[in-house]
């Protein structure tokens, strides 16, 4: 049997606000997505929405988005996340906005920090989601 690779292909962003941190946007794998976290920045790096915790998630998920969009994906094919927040009080916005997921929700892990990588940042959410032909079906799996 011959030996399969698998290649990961970089995704590209410019201006890339990640560079400076020498982090990548993410990686396409086969047919997942699989993104750096994500936060409510520009797209010069600059941190937006400072102290609005709601506004923060809601631009991180639409940068999400539009990375997820240059491979051509999208929020509503995301399978995973791992939402970081700085602050659990805030975990009624996170379920109230998680509807822009959209149905079936992703597999989701929320976890508490002391503090992000910038300090002004309140979330950080990363993401695995499908590319390609990928579909999420809204069926359960039995074993």
């Amino acid at each position: 049997m011959a030996e399969q690779s698998i290649a990961a292909r970089k995704i590209a962003i410019d201006p890339d606000p990640l560079d400076p941190y020498r982090i990548s946007a993410g990686f396409v794998v086969g047919d997942l997505v699989f993104l750096s976290g994500q936060g409510s920045i520009d797209d010069r790096g600059n941190v937006i929405h400072v102290g609005d915790f709601r506004a923060q998630f809601e631009r991180t998920l639409t940068n999400i988005d539009a990375v997820l969009a240059r491979v051509d994906s999208g929020i509503e094919r995301v399978v995973k996340a791992t939402i970081y927040v700085t602050d659990m009080a805030n975990h009624t916005d996170i379920v109230d906005l998680r509807q822009r997921w959209g149905r079936p929700y992703p597999a989701d892990t929320v976890v508490e920090v002391s503090g992000l990588a910038v300090p002004e940042l309140l979330v950080e959410v990363d993401v695995v989601a499908l590319a390609g032909d990928g579909a999420i079906v809204d069926e359960q799996c039995r074993t």
